[in-house]
């Protein structure tokens, strides 16, 4: 499956899940004094796309070293966003990630590394160099639009919270569980192809 900038963009705002993060955002930042709590997000946002960009840039490298294939890659991927979409849609099926310690000024872990730059995101940034590697330049400014986004919904996640309710974020996050669960089933059907063009050949996909 050959992504454009839209789509990129569009599968990492979804796998880095702002919206699904602004109740833990909140928890996390209740004992930071609000004049500061700004900032705390800037400085996250910023160390989680500096580790997507060094994950693109070393993921071919990455995949040599361990001996993987673009389209084992893209399988994997397929059905690592799948997991995620049904977290999303289904949310007894998820894993959530709390701050135990509730204690603090949150640095690098967990709001940066792994709510922001988590997993699926860095998988994601990975197959994308990997498949497409001469779009290294678009990979980075989808990256970069889709963490833009992700810090403004974040700053805004006392404002979000009041004006759309538990209710709201709840159901906008079923609604992006569902788009990316179709654009894992895509991403399986394009590796399963690639891994056995028999199907493709015979029209049986």
């Amino acid at each position: 499956m050959d992504h454009d900038f839209l789509s990129a963009f569009i599968v990492l705002l979804i796998v880095i899940d702002p919206l699904g993060n602004v109740p833990v955002v909140i928890s996390l930042l209740k004992n930071v004094p609000k004049p500061r709590r700004l900032w705390v997000i800037t400085r996250e946002c910023l160390i989680a796309a500096v580790m997507l960009l060094l994950f693109m840039s070393g993921g071919e490298q990455l995949l040599k070293a361990m001996h993987l294939t673009n389209t084992s890659l893209e399988i994997a991927g397929g059905v690592i966003l799948f997991l995620i979409a049904l977290g999303m849609a289904f949310p007894s099926m998820g894993v959530s990630v709390s701050d135990e310690e509730g204690q603090g000024e949150p640095f690098l872990v967990p709001l940066a590394i792994p709510l922001i730059a988590g997993p699926s995101a860095l998988a994601t940034v990975v197959l994308l160099a990997s498949r497409q590697p001469d779009r290294a330049w678009l990979w980075s400014g989808a990256i970069a639009l889709a963490m833009a986004v992700a810090w403004a919904i974040l700053a805004s996640a006392d404002r979000l919270s009041r004006r759309l309710g538990q209710p709201g974020l709840v159901a906008l996050e079923r609604f992006m569980g569902l788009l990316l669960s179709a654009m894992a089933v895509e991403m399986l059907i394009s590796g399963l192809n690639r891994a056995f063009p028999v199907l493709h050949q015979t029209g049986l996909h």
